[in-house]
């Protein structure tokens, strides 16, 4: 007989297009044997945000008072200064700045919760989006037949059984940081539970052949003894009533993907059955033309971007000690600004950790000067930071992972520092 192990691991939810009354009645009754309790033990939580498009880090965390950057971007250069044009940098340190847009992080800088690493890359110089995502979120950057992502290997070795709803992207598909053995599902909207595994292709097979079994033998038992924690998992998360959610503490959402996105993870964590990772994106940020101040199109980005982490934390409230949120993005940004008032694909670029656990109130990293000499290739931000550095000290001090020879294969390098 199959055991509970054995099936969770084999791809453990494949439910495809549930909604409200959609689930089949024997999970629910199933379900309904026990009156709901806590299933799961509670764990450390990480949220990842995927900054798809390549975010220019040093319009979002600038040098303001840089020369070189100064006479590079004369139209998109945001001084700190109170009497210009545009609304002034939020002076950090004296060196770095936040756009003025984020405002709504600036407190949880303050409160040295929030880290920023500048400087952070990929070692592969790629400027194409797809393979520099692609090498990112499986974590090995000179690999392309790497057919797991990094999220599903840390998931693989958090050490114990896990919750079906262990790894979640609230996304339309399966992010390719997801893709892997271990069981991870993607929800596009929590109020009609539309699971897409189908775009796991290393999932798909398994999953669908365990719920294939799962039907045939739910009448010899089989339900008792290998799926009911993760058919009470299932109705319980049938039974939240998300159209309804109020956020707590007055946070306020924007109406945004991201913000959605933000909003459902926090229910999910409230609701707590069991997620350990949790995963949204934000798309947007490739600016080749009217990249713009505060008013352009990276301006409406970093805006939303902001207000939807500062509503995700403020709602999280005494939550807060469980999660920790890292963000994301392929690759940077030209220094110079280009002919259509944008910027063109570039190296390093830069990173937010949030967290009570994390070493905040600083910018860490290696960031020369700004002058042509410093640059990588003589035109972009250096990357003088391994992705792979801050994603395996975040999971491994955060969600006690401590197998970089697993999570992230052939690298061996120094941590930055962002975690206490």
């Amino acid at each position: 007989m199959t055991s509970r192990r054995a099936f969770i691991k084999s791809g453990g939810l494949a439910l495809f297009g549930i909604g409200f009354g959609g689930v089949p009645a024997f999970v629910a009754k199933a379900a309904a044997v026990k009156k709901m309790s806590r299933l799961y033990k509670k764990n450390k939580i990480l949220v990842c945000i995927f900054q798809r498009g390549a975010m220019d880090g040093l319009m979002a965390v600038p040098l303001f008072n840089d020369a070189y950057l100064k006479s590079a971007r004369p139209s998109l250069f945001m001084s700190a200064a109170k009497d210009t044009k545009t609304a002034p940098v939020i002076d950090l340190d004296g060196t770095f700045g936040l756009h003025p847009n984020m405002k709504s992080l600036e407190p949880l800088f303050r409160s040295k919760q929030l880290a920023i690493v500048h400087g952070v890359g990929s070692p592969n110089n790629t400027r194409s989006h797809f393979d520099a995502q692609d090498y990112m979120e499986s974590g090995t950057p000179f690999t392309k037949s790497t057919d797991t992502g990094w999220l599903n290997r840390a998931s693989g070795l958090l050490g114990h059984d896990g919750s079906p709803f262990r790894a979640v992207s609230l996304t339309n598909s399966m992010p390719r940081s997801f893709y892997g053995y271990n069981p991870s599902i993607a929800i596009s909207n929590l109020q009609d539970f539309a699971l897409q595994m189908k775009s796991n292709p290393l999932a798909a097979n398994a999953t669908a052949k365990s719920f294939e079994d799962l039907y045939d033998q739910a009448s010899s038992g089989l339900l008792k003894q290998t799926g009911k924690e993760t058919f009470d998992a299932v109705k319980m998360l049938d039974n939240l009533d998300t159209k309804n959610y109020t956020p707590a503490n007055g946070a306020e959402y924007p109406a945004s993907p991201l913000g959605n996105a933000l909003k459902q993870i926090a229910q999910l964590i409230k609701l707590d059955i069991g997620l350990e990772i949790g995963f949204a994106e934000s798309g947007g940020w490739d600016t080749h033309y009217n990249q713009g101040t505060e008013n352009g199109t990276f301006g409406r980005n970093i805006l939303d971007f902001s207000n939807s982490i500062a509503a995700f934390w403020t709602d999280l409230g005494s939550l807060q000690d469980d999660v920790t949120l890292m963000t994301m993005t392929e690759f940077g940004r030209t220094v110079k600004q280009n002919g259509s008032g944008g910027t063109d694909h570039g190296r390093g670029s830069c990173g937010f950790i949030l967290g009570n656990d994390v070493s905040g109130g600083k910018v860490h990293g290696i960031v020369h000067p700004l002058a042509i000499e410093n640059l990588e290739d003589g035109r972009d931000l250096a990357v003088t930071t391994d992705f792979r550095a801050v994603f395996s000290e975040v999971a491994d001090r955060h969600l006690n992972i401590n197998n970089d020879a697993v999570l992230f294969p052939g690298w061996e390098g120094k941590k930055p520092g962002v975690m206490r």
